[in-house]
């Protein structure tokens, strides 16, 4: 006496018919969402704006007005007041930012003091600390980044002025740079 079972997809597919016969569709203005594709990433844009950082700081550019006080770094940009430079050195603004360069290649620096000095641009910081090391770790036991963060600072229009940081801010290892608002 076996009995075979109506296949069960049969028979819910038969229930669902029936449950169905009499309906009509919906209609309705909404559309279907369908995703949107992602947005390309502008890979050759973000190449062209990293290598025109580069490009706007210059190891062999010689500075037309320079403070020179030994092996003190200072800088003040052409038509600002003295005062400034003072205020700076005395530690008159808060670092708001700072970056280390310990480490770094030549180029690999300058980038890196490239976007920072961007990125402080963009968030509105005014008093930055770039840590450029005293040169102990070099061959000739010299500061190779130190002079040429000299000469990349005096090329950025944003830089105002900037002076050796004190010594609990780092002494000559560091500058404080003071940045336009």
């Amino acid at each position: 006496m076996s009995q075979e079972l109506p296949d069960k997809d049969e028979n819910d597919l038969s229930l669902f018919y029936e449950a169905v016969k009499g309906a009509r569709p919906v209609k309705t203005n909404r559309i279907l969402h369908t995703p949107k594709k992602p947005k390309p990433i502008p890979r050759q844009l973000i190449r062209d704006e990293q290598q025109a950082l580069v490009d706007s700081l210059s190891d062999h550019y010689i500075p037309a007005h320079e403070l020179e006080s030994g092996e003190e770094l200072l800088y003040l940009r052409e038509g600002q007041s003295p005062m400034v430079l003072s205020k700076l050195r005395r530690g008159h603004w808060v670092v708001q930012a700072h970056i280390d360069l310990h480490g770094l290649i030549s180029d690999e620096a300058r980038l890196y003091v490239s976007e920072f000095i961007a990125d402080c641009k963009k968030r509105g910081l005014r008093c930055v600390r770039i840590v450029h090391g005293k040169g102990l770790g070099s061959r000739n036991k010299e500061p190779v980044l130190k002079h040429k963060l000299r000469n990349w600072l005096m090329q950025k229009d944003e830089v105002i002025a900037y002076a050796q940081a004190r010594a609990n801010d780092g002494g000559s290892g560091a500058v404080i740079v003071l940045l336009k608002a």
